[in-house]
């Protein structure tokens, strides 16, 4: 799967949902939004646990997001990936992207069979600090 162009990518789009979003701060999910946020991004925690993270209305799923997403961001397993990828597509999101550690090569061509662009196993935050510095 070739990689799409991070730094376009970044900056293109400023609405992001946070798929397994968690109110501790001490987990990645946390720490990546929260740097999202400090960075200008529009952030949308999606989370059927939660009210509210990062003082942002949190939402069960995709479809429940009023308005528009452009990048939707997963800290969820692997195997969750075909459902939310499906409620990406019909959410008109324009980006899936995988943190680290999350691959699905069935979840990526669906979504690229959809026209979406598709990122995988690789870090928001990470990315985002390099595009910054190069």
């Amino acid at each position: 799967m070739a990689v799409p162009d991070l730094k376009q990518i970044l900056t293109r789009y400023r609405t992001v949902a946070v798929v397994g979003l968690s109110p501790d701060a001490g987990k990645p999910s946390h720490e990546v939004a929260h740097y999202l946020q400090k960075a200008g991004y529009r952030i949308i925690p999606v989370n059927p646990a939660c009210q509210e993270v990062l003082g942002e209305r949190c939402y069960p799923t995709l479809a429940e997001i009023p308005g528009e997403v452009e990048i939707v961001d997963v800290f969820r397993r692997s195997e969750f990936l075909p459902e939310i990828v499906e409620q990406a597509i019909a959410k008109g999101a324009k980006v899936i992207w995988m943190q680290e550690g999350i691959i699905n090569e069935a979840a990526a061509q669906r979504a690229m069979d959809a026209g979406l662009e598709v990122v995988m196993d690789r870090c928001m935050l990470k990315e985002h600090a390099k595009a910054l510095h190069r």
